[in-house]
Order: C-alpha cells, then structure tokens, then sequence
C-alpha cells in the first residue's frame, strides 16, 4: 500500500474527528477531478438528499481509482465542497460507511470540507475529489 503513515495525533493539535492530519505516499499519485451524485447517463441522483449524492459521488470517485487498480486505502486526501458545512456530520457518516470496510481501523485520509455558493448545477448538494496513490509502477496504470 503505497499510502504509509497517517498521522493523528500531534502535541499541541487536538485528535482529529474522523481523519488524518496529514497522510505520507510513495509512488505516483492521481488527482481525481471532483466527482458528483451523477448515474451513468448523466442524470442527478439524489436530489435533495444529501447521504444520497454523497454515497453517488464517492461511487463515482470509487470507479475512476479503481481503473488504477487503487483502493480506498490508497486514498490520501479527500476535499469536499458542500453546500451547507453544518451537514458535515451526514457526510462523515455517509463515509464512514463506505469507507471502514475497507480501512478497518486505518484512520481516515487526511480530508478538507469547503462550503461553496454553488456547485456546477442546481440539483448538487456535495462533490469530493481525491489525491490516490497508486499502487505498483505507474506503466502499470
């Protein structure tokens, strides 16, 4: 896994609630563009519903890193652009239950929350975008 350490806790730095302060890699890293709660043909999904664009865009997110033959282990940082930052808690939740599977007790990647004005359309409450460290020699990718 070329994601090595996560680093949690820090003198002087309160524990971080659900994700690392800072994540070290090796390798080459992929810096996926932010995904949002679109199906296959391009249609909105969720409107409305915050948990369900959440869960659709890390969806989308989860196809593009595994064309790398990545993981959500290999994922080092996410950013999120929210419309309303006081609904974070329905996000971490939304991750967490998509991404503990697979991290166990692997702390979260680090991770940045923005509140926007707006996203690219009208129907989007959320999009995320991930820096991913692939996995294995990038002529692999």
């Amino acid at each position: 896994m070329p994601a090595q350490e996560r680093l949690t806790e820090l003198p002087d730095l309160p524990t971080t609630p659900g994700y690392a302060h800072a994540v070290t890699v090796t390798g080459t890293l992929a810096f996926v563009s932010g995904q949002v709660a679109v199906d296959a043909q391009g249609c909105a999904v969720g409107v409305d519903d915050l948990a369900a664009q959440t869960r659709q865009a890390l969806s989308n997110l989860h196809h593009v890193i595994r064309r790398f033959g990545a993981d959500w282990s290999d994922v080092v940082k996410f950013t999120w652009f929210v419309l309303d930052a006081s609904e974070v808690q329905t996000i971490r939740d939304v991750r967490d239950e998509i991404l503990r599977p697979a991290l166990g007790e692997v702390p979260n990647p680090a991770s940045t929350l923005v509140q926007v004005a707006a996203l690219f359309g009208p129907d989007f409450l959320v999009e995320v975008e991930a820096v991913v460290a692939i996995p294995g020699e990038a002529s692999d990718v």
